[in-house]
């Protein structure tokens, strides 16, 4: 049986422009081989499997080529490269720092500078892992580090660039190594399944690439594991399973069902998703990344930074043209907030339950809270017109009629013979016409064509004659509905709900409130009559406290109870009332008062009161 390879040794780069993903710091270290202009001293960093020791082993092998090629890569061909190749070359030196990290280590490594390379030009020490030096040995390795021979080469690889001293850092050409992106992963996968004559979706070797974060060797380990697990044949459903990666499918019905309200769906897909092992954190964060992905859909110029298959880019855009920016802004604030307190909440689930059903609420078209927010409240106005304007027009309505009146008496005196006289000086005219309309009686007006109609005064003066009533707002007929229903409130109060619902009232206090709710659990309300309640409290200070609480407890107590009347009361205890401090023993005494067998049991124990 021939022995098997793992794809990151097996298709490991051995020259430059096999490297992946990196292509400016690889043109930027051939040139330097080629003009011959190589530093003492190199510090690779960057994250893990993104070919910092990679680039190191080509770099030494490439400068140690005896017949290079014109492009700067190594002929393969001489003992120089053959011995490297076959892993028996003299020239180059690995050194692990994470277990040889001490000062003899570090000596040693310098007594060995000291030797000339048997073959080639150059002796290279590659140090992997260099920020694990001890202090001490980094001091010791200061000197030879910016001034060694001239055959030997330095280079330093790294994840954690800002571990390093900073006299390290200054004798070194420091190349900052990029996260591989998703893209560059897929293509180099695709190579490797062409060579391994393995069938690949596309889709399943981007989930391979997203779960692998920017890491070539961790992609190649994960697609090793899924080509065992479906025998040389990916899809994108194996792949997910084998991974344990939550299907996008998911993500593109919470969408759906925030688009469209259905919030009970939303509650059983979510539960669908705990069942198959998935927890609340990772469903909300990639939630909020699928979010993040339909908003960079929404605009040609972002549409790069998805980094998803072509298949599920195009459901990507049908989705995000359905999204308004706002909604997109609001859900993934939402699922942010959610990730920030899921640590710390007690409920995950709940947790994770409302958010969902907030971000249900954020397209429902309703005056109702939305998000725990209140609606934004319009303040309509009162009245139609100016007040000026109204008075005008009332004192026009005043002279209108009695113009009408005056030429009625002329007409018809007999009728109105019974009527006082009414004043027409415009002072007057109003107040004498109001007079007469506190009456029950209305003024008959002969109208045009003969015929007569009763006319109130009263409505006339007050500009409502022919006007409709005035539309009530929705926040308007909430208030009134409220205040009629809290004067139909009249239970009569009890101790034992007075006790309930001020224990409610204690649980709802929320965290920043911690004093009040403890200061309140050792009071105890009374009740005094029907409409009221007394607590007594211990000093003045207390009292100033519970003032500022007072309306928020009543409120609640009225509501709760259902009695519109009730009125909490605070007094400040008597000195009889106040409670005597007891040290340990006199309290200790005192229980003893009250049961002899504890003053025999602590005899017989030998034990004492501290």
């Amino acid at each position: 049986m021939e022995e098997y390879i793992v794809s990151a040794r097996k298709y490991r780069p051995t020259t430059f422009n096999s490297v992946v993903g990196q292509g400016a710091l690889t043109t930027t270290l051939k040139n330097a081989i080629h003009t011959g202009k190589l530093a003492h001293a190199y510090l690779f960093c960057g994250p893990r499997g993104v070919g910092k020791t990679t680039c190191a082993r080509i770099f030494a092998k490439t400068i140690n080529c005896l017949n290079p090629k014109p492009n700067g890569d190594a002929c393969e061909e001489c003992e120089s490269c053959k011995a490297f190749n076959e892993q028996r070359s003299f020239n180059i030196h690995e050194l692990d720092a994470a277990s040889n990290n001490s000062v003899d280590d570090i000596r040693s490594l310098i007594e060995e500078v000291r030797i000339p390379p048997q073959v080639g030009k150059y002796k290279v020490f590659i140090i992997d892992e260099v920020h694990m030096l001890s202090a001490s040995a980094f001091n010791a390795f200061l000197k030879t580090l910016e001034e060694p021979p001239r055959h030997a080469i330095f280079i330093l690889a790294t994840t954690e660039k800002h571990k390093i001293l900073p006299t390290i850092l200054s004798r070194c050409q420091i190349y900052d190594f990029n996260r591989m992106s998703v893209s560059d992963i897929v293509q180099h996968l695709e190579d490797i399944a062409r060579k391994e004559n393995v069938e690949a979706e596309p889709e399943a070797l981007n989930v391979i690439a997203q779960k692998a974060d920017g890491g070539m060797r961790d992609a190649l380990s994960i697609f090793d594991q899924v080509v065992s697990f479906t025998a040389g044949h990916l899809t994108y459903d194996k792949v997910i399973q084998n991974l344990n990666v939550l299907d996008y499918e998911y993500y593109f019905k919470v969408v759906d069902g925030f688009l469209e309200n259905k919030v009970s769906e939303l509650m059983l897909l979510f539960n669908d998703i705990l069942n198959k092992g998935f927890q609340g954190d990772h469903f909300i964060t990639g939630l909020a990344k699928h979010l993040r992905d339909l908003m960079v859909s929404r605009d040609p110029v972002t549409l790069p930074l998805l980094e998803v298959g072509d298949s599920v880019k195009k459901r990507y855009q049908e989705q995000a043209a359905r999204c308004t920016q706002s909604f997109l802004y609001q859900a993934m604030k939402l699922c942010n907030d959610c990730d920030l307190s899921y640590k710390a909440s007690k409920n995950k689930r709940l947790l994770v339950e409302l958010t969902l059903i907030q971000c249900a609420q954020l397209t429902q078209a309703s005056d109702e809270p939305v998000g725990g927010l209140r609606p934004t409240k319009i303040l309509k106005p009162i009245f139609d017109q100016q007040p000026s304007t109204a008075v005008k027009k009332q004192n026009n309505v005043a002279t209108n009629i009695q113009k009408e009146e005056t030429s009625s008496q002329t007409t018809s005196p007999a009728a109105n013979s019974d009527d006082p006289a009414v004043d027409l000086h415009p002072e007057s005219g109003i107040q004498q016409l109001l007079a007469r309309a506190s009456g029950p009686t209305k003024m008959k007006l002969t109208l045009k064509g003969g015929k007569t109609g009763g006319f109130s005064i009263r409505e006339a003066l007050s500009g409502n004659a022919n006007k409709p009533e005035p539309e009530i707002s929705k926040e308007q007929q909430a208030a009134n509905a409220a205040a009629e229903r809290l004067q139909k409130m009249n239970n009569p109060a009890t101790e034992e709900n007075i006790r309930f619902y001020w224990m409610e009232f204690l649980q709802s206090l929320p965290q920043e409130e911690a004093a009040t709710r403890g200061r309140m659990e050792l009071m105890h309300p009374v009740l005094v009559d029907a409409e009221t309640f007394e607590i007594v409290v211990g000093n003045k200070q207390v009292e100033r406290d519970m003032k500022m609480v007072k309306p928020r407890i009543e409120k609640h107590m009225r509501e709760g109870i259902g009695n519109a009347r009730l009125c909490m009361r605070i007094r400040v205890a008597s000195e009889k009332e106040a409670r005597k401090y007891m040290s340990s023993h006199e309290r200790f005494e005192a229980m003893c008062e009250r049961n002899p067998a504890l003053l025999k049991l602590k005899n017989e124990l030998g034990m004492r009161v501290i």
